[in-house]
């Protein structure tokens, strides 16, 4: 073979259907439809050009999509910023009391009213994406995301507001659990890695862009609208054309229209050795029993709740709490150290550090054996610092050391991205993938609906106490969980090696849509290799 020409499909008996006649082929894997039980040999260069295709289709595509949903979402704390506190009483003085306090708890119940919807829409939604055409419930649901976004801005009240954020969380939490699923479906256990940290990477990346187009709309002082409302009008309209590329989504390598008929063949046979099957459409509740009772999927979900309540409050108050460093007050005025649009140019620093390294993390986790659950708690520690430096450092005017804790809080974004990797290295099973990626966006929802309850502004002058101490036991709770993975893993993988297994059967049961713990043959990623 000369590298350039993929190698021919091999025959194999098939029913009239195209299924191998020897077992009932809805029960199985999609990819048995297209590889016989045994072995192919594949040449190296065309499994590499097959892969570079599949990136440079899949990869652009959710890095785009995961970036408006981080961008739709972080927009609130902009937006409470150039206006929408005061037109949706967002925020309320009590003036009986001496000095009057504020509050802003209307604030954090809108912020964390989006992940309710998220909660009610991530398992319905999940399975629908399993049960029927990828790309036609994608677009679809997209498509209803953009119509909500933009009807914010129609918005007039803080009840409004949170009805509104309800069902945008809703038709949004189709988007993560999407992802993931779509990156076992494609990608060999030691690609994974890399690859979600490239679609997760634009958390970092659109908080500069989101950063940037916020900083452009709040120079408009013109016009009947107010600038946060042009600003959902940008984002719902830029969905609706997203969403309209989402309906070219394969269901799976197996129907992949942008490789060709003995490509799909090399992309579906390259991931046979990690058993963790293609994609089956049919819902099993065997499996679903299984990942139930699972304790490795129970351990990353309390992991991602735990890392996951930083970003309730960066992505929903960052601004606000950067306007507030080094507040200064005269009599009983406040005054802020930062204007609004120093607050939007100070989330860069911080999307930064998020973007590269989630990047970096993963590049690590693809290229060194045995050190994904390391570099993850190893991200922990600057999280932990940060918030450290914010509470108790004194905020002076234009005081370098919160500013300088804010920034390295942004470590949160790696720890996620390396939790999302681990927990679906892990499964196999179509059905079984699909409750771990909706279990792991539970406690994302989980995890983002408590952070903006621990912002409380009457502590404001001390700091807001209780968010940055619950920050810092959540990410300790992190680093507990993290190792008492390590030993689980450690400890079935140990088990399973022990095994008397026929090395000939493990290509039989590649495809066969089993579970990690129904295949003998699949070995559970440790560390990330």
């Amino acid at each position: 073979m000369d590298g350039r020409t993929p190698p021919p499909m091999e025959k194999f008996p098939a029913s009239t259907t195209g299924y191998p006649d020897h077992e009932d082929h809805h029960e199985k894997d999609a990819a048995a439809a297209i590889v016989p039980d045994h072995a192919l040999d594949l040449d190296r260069a065309a499994e590499r050009r097959v892969l570079r295709k599949i990136d440079r289709f899949l990869i652009p595509v959710m890095w785009m999509g995961y970036g408006l949903v981080y961008y739709d979402k972080a927009i609130l704390g902009s937006a409470a910023l150039f206006g929408m506190t005061q037109d949706l009483s967002l925020r309320v003085v009590d003036s009986t009391t001496t000095p009057p306090t504020v509050s802003t708890d209307r604030l954090s119940w809108a912020t964390s009213m989006f992940y309710f919807g998220m909660l009610c829409g991530l398992y319905p939604l999940t399975f629908l994406l399993q049960r029927f055409v990828m790309g036609n419930v994608l677009g679809g649901v997209v498509l209803l995301w953009g119509l909500v976004a933009m009807l914010t801005a129609a918005v007039t009240s803080w009840q409004g507001l949170f009805a509104q954020r309800f069902f945008l969380g809703f038709v949004e939490s189709i988007m993560p659990t999407a992802f993931m699923c779509i990156i076992t479906n494609y990608y060999t256990q030691e690609e994974q890695a890399l690859r979600q940290s490239w679609w997760f990477s634009a958390t970092g990346g659109w908080t500069i862009i989101g950063g940037a187009l916020n900083y452009g709309f709040a120079q408009i002082s013109g016009g009947t609208l107010r600038s946060w409302q042009y600003i959902y009008l940008l984002a719902g309209a830029v969905t609706v054309l997203y969403g309209c590329l989402c309906f070219l989504i394969p269901n799976s390598a197996v129907s992949a229209w942008f490789l060709t008929e003995q490509e799909r063949v090399i992309a579906v046979e390259r991931l046979r050795k990690g058993q963790t099957g293609v994609r089956c459409q049919v819902l099993k509740t065997s499996q679903l029993r299984e990942a139930v009772m699972d304790i490795k999927i129970w351990l990353v979900s309390f992991m991602m709740a735990a890392a996951y309540t930083v970003n309730g409050a960066v992505s929903g108050f960052g601004p606000l709490i950067v306007s507030t460093f080094g507040t200064t007050y005269r009599v009983t005025t406040p005054t802020n150290s930062y204007t609004p649009l120093h607050s939007i140019l100070l989330q860069f620093p911080l999307g930064f550090i998020v973007f590269v390294f989630i990047l970096l993390t993963g590049y690590l986790s693809s290229r060194i054996p045995n050190i994904r659950l390391a570099l993850l708690i190893a991200c922990c520690l600057p999280v932990i610092a940060g918030c450290a430096m914010i509470w108790r450092s004194t905020w002076y005017r234009r005081a370098p050391t919160p500013v300088a804790g804010y920034t390295i809080v942004g470590f949160f974004g790696p720890v996620v991205s390396l939790i999302i990797s681990i927990g679906m290295a892990n499964v196999a099973g179509a059905t079984k993938k699909s409750f771990t990626a909706a279990a792991i966006f539970v406690a994302y929802c989980v995890g983002n609906i408590v952070g903006p309850q621990l912002i409380k502004t009457p502590t404001l002058d001390r700091h807001y106490p209780a968010l940055w101490l619950g920050l810092i036991i959540c990410y300790c709770i992190v680093i507990v969980l993290a190792v008492l993975l390590y030993l689980l893993l450690a400890r079935e993988n140990k088990r399973r090696d022990a095994l008397a297994l026929d090395e000939a059967g493990r290509d039989t049961h590649a495809f066969k849509d089993l579970t990690d713990k129904e295949n003998p043959y699949f070995r559970l990623s440790r560390f990330g290799r």
